[in-house]
């Protein structure tokens, strides 16, 4: 069994996991203090009790994740840089623990576990507040790729033209609640179907390009906004016939499923190299 942690801007989850099952979990909004001292310490409350019988525990983490330290390139998210968050958690449970970037988590549990089971290569993307992405080639977890920041014609990124937030933006502009209410819309509002439309077609666009150059076997879509029939819909139509694409099987646990299939695979690592010393 594995404890396995995932660490939002929105909030925080922690599980019991076994060969890709959640058997009990613990979820809390992440608190407004979100310096490293004061979110590790509300961690640590909430694994506290899942610990018990666990090998390892395994992190998905918001930001970009280098030798188990965590920066969040949001500081309004996260403001965090360099935080060994391997180190600190390692030293407080007496556990193994590997750490991830969230959506390089949730990519490598639908790998194991779910859409991308016996897919070689394929592309995860998230689409909710922001975009994330996760990227397995020949069955390996490619960490570092980041669909989100990539840049578009006019100089911005592909996250703030195209993501649940661009289309916050556009909502309250025009009148609307938000991004929920855009794709409510979308099938008698001209104008809200043009935004969501853009949205995806901006998304589209880059999968194409990546299945271009990565021949990927399929694209697998997850996140609030990524998964609501209408928008996953148009973004099917403007890929076209040639490239899959998928809903996430997994949900939202699929952060908590990935991270322990990562500590799994972190385990086995160490073992072999116990062997080979």
């Amino acid at each position: 069994m594995i404890t396995a942690l995932d660490i939002g801007g929105t909030k925080l989850a922690a599980a019991r996991v076994q060969e890709g099952r959640v058997l009990e979990a613990a979820r809390i909004p992440t608190p407004s203090d979100r310096s490293p001292e004061a979110l590790i310490r509300v961690v640590l409350e909430l694994l506290e009790p899942l610990l018990g019988g666990s090998k390892a525990l395994g992190v998905a983490a918001t930001g970009t994740v280098r030798a188990g330290k965590v920066t969040a390139p949001n500081p309004e998210t996260l403001p965090w840089t360099e935080v060994d968050l391997a180190g600190r958690l390692c030293a407080a449970t007496a556990l193994p623990t590997f750490v991830l970037n969230d959506a390089d988590a949730a990519a490598w549990g639908e790998a194991c576990f779910g859409a991308g089971r016996g897919v070689a290569s394929f592309l995860f993307v998230t689409v909710s507040t922001g975009i994330g992405s996760g990227l397995v080639l020949e069955g390996r977890l490619h960490q570092g790729s980041e669909l989100g920041f990539t840049r578009l014609e006019d100089g911005g990124f592909l996250e703030h033209a195209a993501s649940g937030a661009a289309l916050d933006r556009w909502a309250v502009e025009h009148g609307l609640a938000g991004a929920a209410e855009v794709v409510a819309r979308s099938e008698t509002d001209p104008g809200a179907a043009a935004a969501l439309d853009r949205s995806a077609r901006l998304l589209a666009a880059k999968l194409l390009d990546l299945e271009r150059v990565l021949n990927l076997e399929r694209v697998i879509v997850g996140g609030g906004l990524g998964l609501a029939p209408a928008y996953l819909e148009r973004l099917r139509g403007f890929t076209g016939p040639g490239l899959a694409v998928v809903r996430a099987a997994l949900g939202a646990e699929a952060g908590l499923i990935g991270a322990a299939a990562w500590a799994e695979c972190g385990l086995e690592a160490q073992l072999a190299r116990t062997h080979l010393g």
